[in-house]
């Protein structure tokens, strides 16, 4: 984190590297002794801020981010919330076709998944909505 950065906030949105989501719930996560209110994408450039708040906002648009990224991720993990609820095809088969494997599965475990696998040094990201 750059020293012009207030400590314990996503700053601009953006956290360059790749760090541990410690918790979540109450609508947010914690990682590299931050909070950040809302839905993520953990990605091989860092953490960003992500707008989908529902599984309804889960389009192909949404994962631009992700797709600008693909070829530093092998495997997605996608948390869609509390309620397991299956991507779109047109969005499951975008997503493969940029070379990835998808795992849709509730947040909480998308992230402990995301935590374990950082931690063995895989090409692992992942896209979380946020849980109250």
């Amino acid at each position: 984190m750059a020293a012009d950065r207030p400590k314990g906030t996503l700053y601009d949105g953006f956290v360059p590297g790749r760090y541990a989501i410690d918790a979540y719930g109450g609508g947010g996560f914690r990682f590299a002794d931050m909070s950040h209110r809302g839905s993520i994408l953990a990605l091989p450039s860092g953490i960003h801020a992500w707008d989908a708040r529902t599984p309804q906002d889960l389009t192909l648009g949404a994962f631009a981010p992700v797709l600008a990224e693909a070829e530093g991720i092998e495997l997605l993990l996608v948390g869609v919330g509390r309620d397991l609820v299956l991507l779109e095809e047109d969005v499951l088969w975008g997503l493969r076709e940029r070379g990835m494997r998808i795992e849709t599965m509730q947040t909480g475990a998308a992230a402990r998944t995301y935590t374990i696998l950082l931690g063995e040094n895989r090409r692992v990201a992942a896209a979380l909505l946020a849980v109250a």
